[in-house]
This record gives structure tokens, sequence and C-alpha cells, in this order.
């Protein structure tokens, strides 16, 4: 598990880890994105890291306050857990019954994800 202390600067976008450590870039935008998410949800979210093969790793957030779901992808597992800490609000979370209850997904999502099966 990272131990690690965020920049709070929004310019960097760096986390640092001990000196033999290598230090994790997030994306300013990413980073910016995951924070907003998490104010316009209450100020709390849950975050599932979903590696998504050579395209990188989802970090699927939850609103906490309703359900609504939000995502961003990073290059890396170590990115993921370094948004996830860096984001005030944001905790580690699994899919488990109460998170997948929870989850809300917004009007239309499931004909999106099936693609050109939901038009035929």
């Amino acid at each position: 598990m990272l131990a690690c202390m965020a920049d709070t600067t929004e310019d960097q976008g760096t986390v640092e880890q001990d000196e033999n450590a290598r230090s994790i870039r997030i994306p300013r935008g990413t980073l910016a994105a995951a924070a907003r998410f998490v104010r316009s949800n209450g100020g709390s979210a849950s975050a599932v890291i979903e590696p998504v093969g050579t395209s990188g790793v989802r970090v699927l957030m939850v609103g906490s306050e309703n359900g609504v779901m939000g995502d961003q992808v990073v290059e890396d597992v170590e990115t993921a857990h370094a948004l996830v800490g860096a984001v005030d609000g944001l905790e580690l979370a699994e899919w488990d019954r109460e998170l997948s209850a929870a989850a809300t997904p917004r009007t239309g999502h499931w004909a999106t994800m099936a693609g050109w099966v939901a038009r035929s």
C-alpha cells in the first residue's frame, strides 16, 4: 500500500513518497476532475480501482450523496492509488453489495455500454 502525501498545489499533481520510491505524477486534469467530482457529490465518494489492460487503470467513483458514477483512467495501479490518496473525501472501496446498490448509472448508460448490440 502506498504511504504518500499529496502536494497541495494543483500545478504539480505530484505525490511524493520516501526517497527509495519513485515520484508518482498524477495528471493535473485527472486530479482536478476527481476532486471536482467529489465536491459535486456531497464531499465524499468511493473509488474502485479496475485495471483495464493496456489502456491503463480505471478509477471508478461513486458519489456518496446520490450514487452518481464517474471515472478517470490513469497509467498504472500505483497512480490510481496515489489519486485516491490525493483527493480529500475519496475512499478506496471494492464492489460489494452495498456499493453496487448505491451506484446509480445515468439514463442511457446501459445502451451506451452495450454498443452495437443495443442498436440492433
